[in-house]
């Protein structure tokens, strides 16, 4: 009877697990991870968890019976260190090793680390794992001069967090905007202003050089030789796909480990899924690396079912989203390359869309508080739909009434 061996636990791991027994798999499943708990969710670590609203059992994706219904061989807090395709076998750092007949490599990603002198510094944090978070509470209180290098969603996610708490908060980016790699200007503008008016410092275009310590803390020495201080600093710039095991076995990576439509490595034996998968995109006609659970977590039904002997095509939409104050912006698709932009609704009231548009077919929209847009949207970005510009605008309009 073939056996499955999950490499990292993840969001996609859980769902591999769960779809690998709905679709009928009756062999073993082994599961390993390097953190010691079983597969939680990672986006409320820069909200709710970070706040204090959820406890660690809390973010379980699947509870511990879960896996024990399943009959899944827990390998938790042990790391893999080799993969041997020839002998189908993947090594631990502690020696052992474990036979597989099918591997899914759910590795995901980790921060990107910032290259300056002084980033080694005790107040110098990133934020990834619970453990991480866990980190950054023992060192953070209502008086703390918290320091965020990185306006992306991670950065944004924990300034609203934090300033929410009383706790003193201002933001660094090397870009002219915030979020400038994944949106618009006016997402841009709208964001900036928000957490304005809640009393976070944004400084743009501001390049960091180096940290030192200082006399009751740290600081962070700017490009014109200013120094900002701070009790605590966390690093969001980005992260880094997990591929080293892949590569290690001689599997191709760029930009994440590059995969067919079904997952599928170069190696018919192993998947990889999640962050750490590079695929075709047959909406976008090009391979593309994605960061959300909705794509982990679809990536690992299609593989459950390649193993299972039912290949399905991967061809979600992609889909993501970001909760900042009373603010939910939930993106659909990818703007790069639009050559038009329309805007639904008005950004001072807090809730509108904006459309992107590539020679006239949809592409993707970013929907802040506005989930009816962001539902139909879905629908006219997988039909690859041209929609008329001035009916997108028109808010008496029904977004509907583009899907016929």
């Amino acid at each position: 009877m073939p056996n499955v061996v999950i490499v990292g636990a993840s969001h996609a791991a859980a769902e591999a697990v769960s779809s690998l027994r709905r679709f009928g798999f009756d062999g073993d499943i082994t599961l390993i991870g390097d953190e010691p708990m079983l597969p939680y969710q990672r986006p409320p670590l820069s909200k709710k968890y970070f706040t204090g609203d959820v406890t660690p059992e809390q973010l379980y994706i699947k509870g511990p019976d879960t896996y024990d219904k399943a009959g899944v061989i827990q390998m938790l807090g042990q790391r893999v260190s080799d993969i041997d395709r020839g002998e189908r076998k993947v090594t631990l750092e502690s020696g052992e090793s474990v036979s597989y007949d099918y591997l899914i490599l759910a590795t995901g990603t980790r921060a990107r680390k910032l290259p300056v002198d002084g980033g080694e510094l005790p107040q110098i944090r990133y934020l990834r794992t619970l453990q991480d978070v866990d980190a950054i509470k023992q060192q953070l209180n209502p008086a703390a001069r918290l320091l965020i290098v990185g306006a992306g969603y991670i950065g944004l996610e924990v300034a609203a967090s934090a300033v929410k708490q009383g706790i003193q908060v201002t933001v660094l980016e090397a870009m002219d905007r915030v979020l400038e790699r994944v949106t618009s200007p006016v997402v841009s503008e709208f964001y900036q202003r928000v957490h304005a008016e809640e009393g976070v410092e944004i400084r743009l275009q501001t390049a960091l050089t180096e940290f030192v310590e200082t006399g009751d803390g740290a600081a962070a020495v700017l490009a014109d030789g200013e120094q900002i201080e701070f009790d605590l600093a966390i690093v969001g710039i980005g992260v880094v796909p997990n591929v080293e095991l892949a590569e290690q076995a001689g599997l191709p990576c760029d930009n994440g480990i590059v995969v067919d439509e079904f997952t599928r490595t170069t190696d018919p034996r192993i998947f990889a899924v999640g962050d750490c998968s590079n695929h075709p995109s047959l909406i976008y006609d090009r391979p593309i690396r994605l960061e959300s659970v909705p794509n982990a977590t679809g990536q690992a039904r299609t593989a459950a079912a390649a193993i299972c002997g039912d290949d399905r095509a991967y061809n979600e939409v992609p889909w993501f989203w970001s909760d900042q104050y009373d603010i939910k912006l939930q993106t659909v698709g990818l703007c790069q390359g639009y050559d038009e932009l329309v805007v639904r609704g008005d950004p001072a009231a807090r809730k509108f869309a904006v459309f992107y548009l590539q020679n006239a077919r949809l592409i993707a929209v970013d929907a802040i508080n506005s989930p009816a847009e962001f539902m139909v949207s879905k629908k006219l970005i997988a039909a690859e739909s041209e929609p008329d510009p001035k009916l997108l605008v028109d808010a008496d309009v029904s977004l509907k009434s583009l899907l016929s």
